[in-house]
């Protein structure tokens, strides 16, 4: 008993003296606490030691506690980077964070930063508020600060970059989204935001290896194989799109603009049954049902169906008058049934419903792209087409006796 007593009266003590040079090194009253905190667990020591008295074990428990574990976790804690000072600051921030009172958090943190600017965890914080407030480059400064400190924070490397974009840097947000893919190519999130960068830049070539790098590490990502088909359409090379979108149509069957893009390249190589088919799918989706339904009626116009052509072009009005007529009236495929269709008696009065407002930049880029390709060649005879098709394969697979002469050479 007279030596546990000793022991811990030993290594109470020292943790003391500790705290108290740490307080006068630091200049950081904080520790009075910490010091009052011990002072009370060596009290109860000394009181069982010189009047004599036995305490219970909860005492005995608080008396540990209170002088020597608690200070010890805090100097682990201190050696871990967060000073004592620090550790009571971010609490409060918690604290603050979870009333939803932001401009004390901020206070709190701005304290803990003048007092060590070395501070990881409050620069991520305040980062993190001042891009909820919209205050976009103080968000950056507070990220980068935090990525000097921890070169693994990939997620403040994103950050960087996303607020970068949506600063209107592109190429620096580029760079960053560049360099944070060298250093986790797995990161989907990273690939597609630079993907989309890409594609609005016009690298299409870029943004293909881009997709295909990501897709080795997330192969069954829906947005990934549709981006990828999006990037080959932009190259005209329609083959490893229809390649690209039946992968993403396969992986989510739900998420139709894959599919719609499939029925414009059946269209561009005159597969009607095809194109039928993943247009009828197509209309499943709000935004996409009256193109849909336009393509629909063109295909059965060139079919020769007149009065399926009717029906189709007039659930495409329904569905999105003003922009349905503008198109009907600029093409000429439909002047033998225009009689027929349910044009609106004012169409000044229709409301015209933006479905484009529902999609992705990259997505409205390719579905003009493939509707206006589909213009082009559908005046081309099914021979072109199958001559089209030959020599995009003879490019990709030389014959063999081109491959003999080679050899030769």
């Amino acid at each position: 008993m007279v030596i546990e007593q000793l022991i811990f009266t030993v290594i109470a003590f020292a943790i003391f003296v500790y705290m108290f040079f740490r307080m006068i090194k630091h200049n950081d009253t904080t520790y009075v606490i910490v010091l009052v905190i011990e002072a009370i667990g060596i009290a109860l020591n000394f009181v069982e030691v010189l009047f004599g008295v036995k305490l219970n074990v909860l005492l005995v428990i608080l008396k540990y506690i209170l002088a020597i574990i608690l200070p010890i976790a805090i100097i682990i804690l201190e050696k871990n980077g967060a000073g004592l000072f620090e550790i009571i600051k971010l609490q409060k921030v918690k604290f603050f964070l979870f009333i939803g009172d932001n401009k004390k958090a901020k206070e709190q943190l701005l304290d803990i930063l003048d007092k060590n600017n070395n501070s990881y965890k409050a620069h991520k914080i305040l980062a993190d508020l001042y891009e909820n407030e919209g205050g976009m480059r103080k968000a950056i400064d507070e990220y980068v600060q935090a990525i000097d400190l921890n070169k693994k924070d990939y997620e403040s490397y994103y950050k960087v970059a996303e607020l970068l974009n949506n600063l209107g840097k592109k190429d620096e947000a580029s760079e960053m989204l560049f360099n944070l893919l060298n250093k986790k190519p797995e990161t989907i999130k990273a690939t597609e935001l630079l993907g989309n960068i890409l594609i609005e830049k016009e690298m299409y070539k870029e943004a293909v290896n881009i997709y295909q790098d990501a897709l080795r590490f997330n192969p069954t990502s829906y947005e990934l194989n549709y981006s990828l088909g999006i990037a080959y359409t932009m190259l005209n090379d329609f083959q490893n799109a229809k390649i690209c979108y039946e992968k993403a149509a396969e992986i989510n069957s739900l998420l139709y603009n894959a599919k719609y893009s499939l029925a414009e390249i059946a269209l561009i190589y005159k597969d009607l049954e095809e194109a039928e088919k993943r247009f009828l799918e197509s209309i499943e989706q709000e935004e996409l049902s009256a193109d849909a339904y336009y393509e629909l009626a063109k295909i059965y116009l060139i079919k020769g169906d007149k009065d399926t052509a009717i029906k189709y072009i007039n659930t495409a009005i329904d569905s999105n008058a003003k922009k349905i007529v503008e198109k009907v009236k600029k093409e000429p495929i439909f002047i033998p049934i225009i009689a027929k269709t349910s044009i609106p008696f004012n169409l000044e009065e229709e409301k015209e419903i933006k479905d484009e407002m529902r999609l992705k930049e990259k997505e409205i880029k390719v579905k003009e792209h493939l509707e206006k390709m589909s213009e082009i060649t559908r005046n081309l005879s099914y021979n072109d087409i199958n001559l089209l098709k030959s020599n995009k394969k003879r490019k990709k697979e030389p014959l063999k006796g081109d491959i003999q002469k080679e050899i030769q050479e």
